[in-house]
C-alpha cells in the first residue's frame, strides 16, 4: 500500500468543503473535491498546489457516486486515507411552513447521500484503516424553535456517526463528527433568500400563528457573526491526522456556548430560549 494518502470531500465547490480542501492539500493530502458542476473546476483549480483534484460527485446521484469510487480505485499512487462528509443544505422554518417535500429533498442530501457515498467509499477506507469525518452541525445537538427539519436532519448524521464509529473500531478506524455554530459560507446567503421564499409562499395564517418564531428565525440569520471556514478545516485535519483524535469537535464561541447551556436542565433550558426569543421580539417591535 501507498504511504501517500488521499482524501475526498464531498460539497467542495463553496464554503466549509472549500476550505478543507485547500487546506488539506496544503498540509500534503491527495484531496478528491467532490462538485456538482463543471463550471466549479475551473475556480478550483485556481486554488490548486498540484494535490487538488476536482471530481464530479453528486450525492444524490448513483452514477456519479459510482464513477468517483472507479476514478479514486484506480489512484495507484495514493491511498484513500479519509472521507470527509460535507455535502448538505440548509432547510429551516417553523413546521408548519415546511411542505413535506422539501423534508425529503433535505434529507435525501443531508442523510441518504451521507450514507450512500460511505458505504460505496467503506471497503477502499477499511482496507487503510483510514479515517470518516462527518460535518455536523451545532443543530446536532439542539432543535431551536423554526429549524425541526434541519435539526433532524443534522440529528441523524449524529447518531449515524456514533453508530458508525462502534461499527468500524475494530477495523482501526475512527470516526469523528464536527459541530460547527456559525461559519462564512455560501449557506448563510441561500438560508436568508430561502427564508424570504418561505415567507412569500406560506399562508398568513400560518406566519400569524407562527410570528415568534419566524421573526426569530429571520433574525437569527441577520445577527449572527460567522466565523472563517478555516476553523473547521483545521478541525477536519485535525481529526484525520491525530494519533487519537476527538469524537467531536465543537466549532465556534456559539457553539461552545449552547454546549455548556445543554447541561441544564432541560425545562430550564427550554424556558430561557423561550424567554429570549420574547425578548428578541420586543426588541424588534417595541
Amino acid at each position: 500500500m501507498s504511504n501517500k494518502k488521499s482524501v475526498l470531500i464531498t460539497g467542495a465547490s463553496s464554503g466549509i468543503g472549500k476550505a478543507c480542501a485547500i487546506y488539506l492539500a496544503e498540509q500534503g493530502f491527495k484531496v478528491y473535491a467532490g462538485i456538482r458542476k463543471e463550471t466549479d473546476r475551473e475556480m478550483l483549480l485556481k486554488e490548486d498546489h498540484g494535490l487538488l483534484t476536482p471530481i464530479i460527485l453528486d450525492v444524490v446521484k448513483a452514477e456519479t457516486i459510482i464513477d468517483a469510487v472507479n476514478t479514486i480505485s484506480e489512484d495507484t499512487e495514493y491511498s484513500l486515507w479519509g472521507l470527509v462528509n460535507n455535502a448538505g443544505i440548509g432547510i429551516s422554518g417553523v413546521l408548519e411552513a415546511i411542505p413535506a417535500e422539501e423534508l425529503r429533498r433535505l434529507l435525501e442530501v443531508n442523510v441518504i447521500g451521507l450514507h450512500a457515498v460511505t458505504r460505496a467509499f467503506l471497503p477502499l477506507l477499511r482496507k487503510s484503516h483510514g479515517r470518516i469525518v462527518n460535518i455536523g452541525s451545532i443543530s446536532s445537538y439542539i432543535g431551536s424553535p423554526g429549524s425541526s427539519s434541519y435539526s433532524a436532519s443534522k440529528f441523524a448524521v449524529r447518531g449515524f456517526t456514533d453508530a458508525l464509529r462502534l461499527e468500524l473500531q475494530p477495523f482501526g478506524m475512527h470516526v469523528s463528527l464536527i459541530a460547527p455554530g456559525a461559519i462564512q459560507s455560501a449557506i448563510w446567503e441561500k438560508s436568508k433568500a430561502y427564508k424570504k421564499k418561505l415567507r412569500k409562499n406560506t399562508s398568513p395564517e400560518v406566519l400569524k400563528t407562527n410570528h415568534l418564531f419566524v421573526q426569530y428565525s429571520e433574525n437569527i440569520i441577520n445577527q449572527v457573526k460567522p466565523i472563517p471556514a478555516l476553523f473547521v478545516a483545521k478541525a477536519v485535519a485535525h481529526a484525520l491526522t491525530k494519533p487519537k483524535p476527538k469524537y467531536v469537535y465543537v466549532i465556534g464561541k456559539d457553539a461552545k456556548l449552547i454546549m455548556r447551556m445543554l447541561k441544564l436542565p432541560k425545562r430550564l433550558f427550554n424556558w430561557l430560549i423561550l424567554k429570549h426569543i420574547t425578548l428578541e421580539a420586543k426588541r424588534s417591535h417595541p
